[in-house]
């Protein structure tokens, strides 16, 4: 019998949560066949069998563990099962012939989904009625809607209880905080007790880029696989102004002050579980191509939990999108030991007014909360205004200059 223990996923993580088994107790398990999902403070990773043999699970799913806890058990010595026999094919219906229908089938309903869990009555009323299903709350066995359920819908419009609960329900769920939840708890309340946290704000208008990526987003995709977005333009026109500002990419370590002569940009994405940052390296160095394709990897890799602790650690500056939720602004809190963090947001059109014109602009705030023990407010404000020119002039995302300030050599 072969015991698979909690491996060691990090120096300083003690304790795993085991998520989830995706093979079960008394399942015949190949050697290398991934047996279990664990989740620890700062990603998911998943658990492989040492041996082929037969599963003996140790812990529920939920439980947390220790590192070295015993996991589970492989009997290697046991028999492989033998393989499924094949399943005989139908003989096929002679030419000339009907094949007789099942007894007592009724047909199914076209105006409402097949899978619909109701009574036939109340399934009839649905579909004259043209009611959404979403909207009626079950009270029969199983979750199965009643003919009555559908009537009280229909008397009651607009009320409608929690998923799975009735009207006027006062009911209660407690759920165990996840390791992952602890760990964005724990380091959001330092961030807001260990830094002198500020924000300041401003507003792009992004006239340029839309247009650039609607001339250009096809021939972009053709060539190199992957969408134009924003955050490619965003993570760029970082790099060159926290080249600009070495301070905004700085940390503070003791009574030191580390800078970093390169831009390790960490990109907050919402997943189920909670927030993960993962981080793309030397974003200076890499092409607009380069970063949508990394930004598409990690948001894939976070959303299937897939990420590594190195994935996750050693940022230099973060860049958040709320605007994606549909925020208009906001003020994001620093993702320690990082000094600054730049908050993307919706865009949407207002009327601005240029050269003594009014017009109609797609405009996006933007917001730079920082650290003010590292950071001034010169540095803050001149980061965000060269952001902004930036964004607004993408082409200087080439050279890092105004071409034509750059041609005069002004």
């Amino acid at each position: 019998m072969i015991e698979i223990k909690v491996p060691t996923v990090g120096e300083s993580i003690s304790e795993v949560t085991l998520l989830k088994w995706t093979k079960k107790d008394g399942d015949y398990v190949e050697r290398d066949e991934v047996i279990a999902e664990l989740e620890s403070e700062k990603a998911t990773f998943e658990v492989n069998a040492e041996q082929a043999g037969v599963l003996k699970t140790g812990a529920q799913e939920g439980d947390s563990l220790k590192i070295g806890d015993l996991l589970a058990r492989i009997d290697e010595t046991a028999a492989r099962p033998a393989a499924p026999a094949a399943i005989e094919s139908p003989a096929p219906v002679k030419a000339g012939t009907k094949e007789e229908a099942p007894a007592n089938t009724a047909a199914p309903v076209t105006a409402v989904p097949n899978d619909l869990k109701a009574t036939p009555v109340a399934a009839a009323i649905i579909a004259d009625k043209k009611v959404d299903p979403k909207t009626v709350t079950p009270t029969g066995p199983m979750g199965r809607i009643l003919k009555e359920d559908v009537l009280a819908a229909l008397s009651a419009p607009g009320k409608k209880g929690f998923a799975g609960t009735e009207l006027y329900s006062r009911n209660v769920r407690v759920e165990k905080m996840s390791n992952l939840r602890k760990t964005i708890s724990r380091r959001l309340v330092e961030a807001r007790n260990t830094t002198a946290m500020l924000t300041t704000f401003n507003e792009a208008d992004m006239t340029s880029i839309m247009g650039i990526r609607a001339k250009y987003k096809d021939k972009f995709k053709e060539i190199h696989g992957v969408g134009l977005g924003f955050m490619s333009f965003f993570a760029k026109a970082c790099a060159v102004a926290l080249s600009e500002w070495p301070s905004v990419n700085a940390s503070i370590e003791g009574d030191q002050l580390t800078y970093h002569d390169y831009a390790d940009i960490s990109i907050a994405v919402s997943t189920p579980r909670g927030l993960t940052v993962p981080v793309m390296r030397n974003v200076e160095s890499m092409s607009m191509a380069d970063v949508e394709r990394k930004v598409v990897e990690l948001a894939g890799r976070a959303r299937d939990s897939k990420l590594t602790t190195e994935e996750l650690t050693g940022g230099t500056f973060t860049i958040t999108n709320g605007g994606v939720f549909g925020s208009l602004m906001s003020t994001p809190i620093i993702n320690i030991p990082q000094s600054a963090i730049l908050g993307m947001h919706k865009i949407q059109d207002r009327a601005m007014v240029i050269n003594g014109q009014v017009q109609v602009r797609p405009m996006m705030y933007i917001a730079l909360s920082y650290d003010h023990r590292i950071i001034d407010g010169r540095e803050s404000v001149s980061f965000l205004v060269r952001v902004k020119e930036l964004l607004e002039n993408p082409e200087q995302l080439l050279i890092g200059k105004d071409p034509v300030k750059t041609l005069l050599e002004l």
